[in-house]
């Protein structure tokens, strides 16, 4: 597997019982604290292994400094965030790369492993699946917020909290029920990643705003004009692809489209078995398990926004 369908990770075949699951992801900072850079940007790059419902193996970092510029003791900071969140992942980290950059960068390769025959990909999605999320959107939108120092320290701590989570226990209880799907939600927003599920799946997807989880501070935020370029231009780049209910303000279709920095996982999974996957998710104590649409047919991919 590659990139044919917009997939979150590669996956290579060694023999009838496993597969190399790699992926690479790095970020700017997004917080002011380069420990929780460290936390963010790490728990984002193995995010893309459990949306394949791979187990993390070990992890490469990447790393991009201005040497001369900061102080190395930050550097150390965001190196010892990374270690602790892939240790608490059970990987260790074994290597990587450093370049003297103007703008600080890091982030992981992570190679995992999985059964090839248990394989989640996100073009796998049945007519009928529910959609399940299990983080709250708005992340980009309080991360631009964070820039422009607009937000208090109470909501920047939750927010770091929700960016440095795991998504291990998610991905842990969609294997254990047996999921269709799955993908992560990250640059391309809420709506990016599930039309990259509709087109792959050849089927469509209608979603209910009133059941998507929301951060509150997102809400106050985007009604200020607080919103990221990325957030826009997945807006854009959505058009015609989504049917948007009269009735939806801009503000708020601005919110499902907003770039997420180590969001949640988006699980199609069978009815008959999503009650059983929104209990283990409760009992994992995940961030959300919000049930917040179905797939559909519609085989232009199309998404349907209702109230």
């Amino acid at each position: 597997m590659g990139a044919e369908t917009s997939d979150d990770a590669a996956v290579y075949q060694l023999d009838s019982g496993q597969a190399i699951v790699q992926t690479v992801d790095y970020i700017t900072p997004v917080v002011d604290d380069p420990y929780s850079c460290g936390l963010i940007a790490a728990a984002n790059s193995l995010s893309d292994i459990y949306a394949m419902g791979a187990t993390p193996l070990f992890a490469l970092n990447i790393v991009g400094f201005p040497v001369g510029s900061l102080s190395l003791s930050i550097l150390g900071e965001i190196l010892r965030g990374g270690a602790d969140k892939v240790r608490e992942a059970g990987a260790p980290i074994i290597g990587g790369h450093s370049i003297d950059d103007p703008e600080p960068k890091y982030g992981l390769v992570v190679t995992g492993l999985i059964d090839p025959a248990k394989i989640f990909k996100n073009s796998t999605a049945l007519i009928g699946d529910d959609l399940i999320l299990t983080k709250p959107l708005g992340l980009g939108i309080i991360t631009t917020a964070i820039k422009r120092g607009k937000i208090a320290q109470p909501a920047i701590d939750a927010a770091i909290a929700l960016m440095a989570a795991l998504n291990k226990d998610a991905s842990e209880a969609m294997v254990a029920v047996g999921a269709h799907a799955c993908t992560d939600v990250t640059g391309f927003g809420l709506l990016g990643h599930l039309h990259e599920m509709t087109v792959g799946s050849k089927a469509g997807a209608r979603v209910s705003l009133s059941k998507i989880p929301v951060l509150p501070e997102a809400w106050n935020l985007i009604h200020e004009g607080i919103c990221p370029g990325g957030t826009k231009r997945n807006y854009e780049s959505l058009d015609g692809a989504i049917v948007w209910n009269p009735g939806i303000r801009n503000e708020a279709q601005l919110i499902l489209c907003d770039a997420q920095t180590s969001g949640g996982l988006l699980i199609a999974v069978p009815k008959d078995k999503t009650a059983a996957l929104i209990q283990r998710l409760r009992e994992r104590e995940t961030p959300v398990a919000a049930l917040i649409g179905e797939i559909i047919e519609d085989p232009d991919g199309r998404i349907w926004v209702e109230q």
